[in-house]
Formats: structure tokens, C-alpha cells, sequence
């Protein structure tokens, strides 16, 4: 074997380390190896999340449609977001909403130097704890791409990383409320986690489809199913993923 072929498959195989966890974002692969990651509860009850906020133009309206409904969910936030949107954060709280985080900028992990991973992490959640004054448990990462490095630094903050079991792909362009509503459906099932998105700032979609989409929700299918945030949903702080080694 040739010293250039050697070392192009050793730099595979030390990638192939780091950015391993990265295949917990392909759902069909994720569900059945790690059920807790992917959010699966211990009861029938669905959590409610929602990525990307807080955004003063529409998260304010996501929360109305919530209260109409009586119903709780965790919010996953972008830790610069927080810092000037404090007043949005904070309401989440009083109306009993959960609070988590999604890093200090909505920027894959797997970009991020890991001597700066575990210092944005931390920036963010002491973020959303200053404006909330509730410790945070939660963390999902954008794009739902974790890597060695992004589990190695949870396990340091004592984040405890979730993705989703159902999403709306409320971020393609021209989509609506039904449409978001039908693929949610398609893949929850009782214990399940659902990712909606309560802005479009990081998205090329709009934000009022998934508006539609959650009143279409909790109106009909789930309009008798227990719902709620992810603390009320049977995932204890013990279920972890197991330590990488090496």
C-alpha cells in the first residue's frame, strides 16, 4: 500500500471517530439504535419542541396559539437570540413553557473548533439561566448533527442531548400548515418527540405554516393526547447515550 493511500485512510478512519454520532441526525437509523437520544418517552405522553427562537416577530404568536390551547411545550434557544430577546424568554417561563438550549449561535457543531464547543455551550446556557433563573437540562444541536466532541462537552455541562422522534420539514419553501401537520404524523407514535420551528431565521421557510400546522395538530389528532415538554416526558437524567471510548 502506498504512503499516500495509508495515510488518506487513516485520516478516514479518525473521521469516521469523530464525526460517527453525526448519523444520530438520519432518523431511520436513529429511532431503533438510540431511542432515548431521539427523545422516546417511557409513556404514551408526545413532547412539543420548538427550534430556533426566540424571534420577537413570531415566537410571541406561537405562544398565544399555545395558551389558547392549554398547552405546554419546550422551546430550544439560540443563546445570542436570548441575550436581545430577553422579554420573549422570559414570558415562556411564566407560562410554564420549558426553556433549553440549541447553542450560542445556530451553526453546526461539527464546524465548531472543539477548544470553542464546550465555551459556547456554556456562554449559552448561562445565558437562558440568567433570563429564566431555572437551571437547564436539555440541548439540541442545529441540524440534530452531533459529534464526539459535542457529546464530550454535554457530558462536561451536564447537557442532557435530545433530538426528535417527528418533524414537520416546516422549513421547505411554499409548504403549509397541512402539509406540516400530515409529515408530523407520519412518523409520531405514542412517547414521541416532535420539532416544529417558531421562526424562520434560520430557515427558508415561513413560520406561519408551522403556526397553522400546531393548531391543526392540537384541534384534531392530539386534541386528546397528552402533551406537554419534554421534562414531563419520561426521559430521566440517567438515560444517556453510552460513553465513546478511545
Amino acid at each position: 500500500m502506498s504512503t499516500g493511500r495509508a495515510a488518506t485512510l487513516a485520516a478516514a478512519a479518525a473521521l469516521g471517530v469523530w464525526a460517527g454520532p453525526a448519523l444520530s441526525a438520519v432518523g431511520p437509523l436513529r429511532r431503533p439504535l438510540l431511542p432515548r437520544l431521539s427523545g422516546v418517552g417511557s409513556t404514551e405522553h408526545i413532547a412539543l419542541t420548538f427550534d430556533d427562537g426566540p424571534d420577537p416577530r413570531s415566537t410571541p404568536h406561537m405562544l398565544d396559539l399555545l395558551a389558547r390551547h392549554g398547552r405546554r411545550a419546550t422551546f430550544f434557544v439560540v443563546g445570542e437570540q436570548v441575550r436581545t430577546s430577553a422579554a420573549v424568554v422570559q414570558r415562556m417561563v411564566a407560562e410554564g413553557h420549558e426553556v433549553a438550549v440549541h447553542g450560542w449561535t445556530h451553526r453546526t457543531t461539527a464546524l465548531v473548533a472543539p477548544t470553542r464547543l464546550a465555551g459556547q455551550l456554556a456562554a449559552a446556557r448561562a445565558e437562558v439561566e440568567d433570563v429564566t433563573g431555572a437551571p437547564v437540562r436539555w440541548y439540541r444541536p442545529p441540524y440534530g448533527v452531533l459529534t464526539t466532541d459535542t457529546l464530550r462537552a454535554c457530558r462536561t455541562l451536564d447537557l442532557r442531548p435530545v433530538l426528535w422522534t417527528a418533524w414537520g420539514r416546516d422549513w421547505v419553501r411554499h409548504t403549509t400548515g397541512e402539509r406540516i401537520a400530515h409529515t408530523v404524523l407520519a412518523t409520531l407514535r405514542p412517547g414521541g418527540t416532535i420539532l416544529l420551528h417558531d421562526t424562520d431565521l434560520h430557515a427558508r421557510g415561513s413560520w406561519r405554516p408551522t403556526l397553522d400546522a400546531t393548531d391543526l395538530l392540537l384541534t384534531g389528532p392530539l386534541a386528546d393526547a397528552d402533551v406537554g415538554p419534554l421534562s414531563e416526558h419520561g426521559i430521566t437524567p440517567g438515560d444517556r447515550p453510552p460513553r465513546r471510548r478511545g
